[in-house]
């Protein structure tokens, strides 16, 4: 399951974050209205968390911003603003619930779930991601390229699944330790090398056209060279 937290506050985002990675989830963060709202749109996630207040453009903006654009991500509202005329704002608004703060994440996490269920799987179309002749089946969390089947480390699939979510756009080495660990390392840390070598290896090996690309000084990409 893939989760974008659009919270202003970094201490509860980074709290509902680290949960949803220890469930083995990925959760990606926006920390303003206008940046959350254009990812929303750009990007495939089964679920959405939602502030109220947030700066550059509020949680009911974004919410009817999405909902016109034909977004049908289910969204959960997490707001301090709990009274029943706010939760009846949102529910009209197009959310599909409502959890006001403070809250325990295992409510938060149940909602998702909850709201899944009822809605199927969000935006995503399918539960095989592609990129060239590279799939990966987020179900079975069995990769294959051609008729070779790719054995994976759970590290491993966990960093090709992040890549092939961002297919054809850069994922720093930063964005690889919050996403794929769930803490900082020293970042001249050699980890990240060690695994897309051996991810590299895997899944270009034998192939002639190399599909995990580095990018010097920025970080990695899935995908032809453009």
């Amino acid at each position: 399951m893939r989760v974008l937290i659009i919270e202003d506050d970094h201490e509860i985002s980074s709290h509902v974050a680290k949960g949803l990675v220890q469930h083995g989830h990925v959760a990606e963060i926006i920390d303003n209205g206008i940046d959350g709202l254009s990812d929303a749109v750009s990007n495939e996630y089964d679920a959405i968390v939602l502030d109220r207040m947030l700066p550059r453009l509020d949680g009911i903006s974004v919410l009817k911003a999405l909902r016109s654009e034909g977004v049908k991500t289910p969204v959960i509202f997490l707001s301090a603003l709990g009274e029943l005329d706010y939760r009846i704002e949102g529910l009209k608004a197009g959310a599909d619930d409502y959890l006001s703060k403070p809250f325990a994440f295992s409510e938060l996490l149940a909602r998702i779930e909850a709201v899944l269920r009822r809605g199927g799987e969000g935006t995503s179309t399918s539960d095989v991601m592609k990129v060239a002749d590279l799939e990966l089946d987020i179900r079975s969390r069995q990769a294959r390229r051609g008729d070779k089947v790719i054995d994976l480390k759970p590290r491993e699939y966990k960093i090709l699944e992040y890549l092939m979510r961002h297919k054809g756009r850069i994922v720093t080495r930063n964005m690889l330790l919050e996403q794929v660990w769930d803490y900082h390392f020293d970042p001249h840390t050699n980890v990240i090398d060690v695994h897309i070598s051996r991810l590299r290896a895997k899944i270009d090996h034998d192939f002639e056209t190399q599909l995990l690309q580095t990018v010097r000084g920025a970080g990695y990409k899935i995908g032809n060279v453009s």
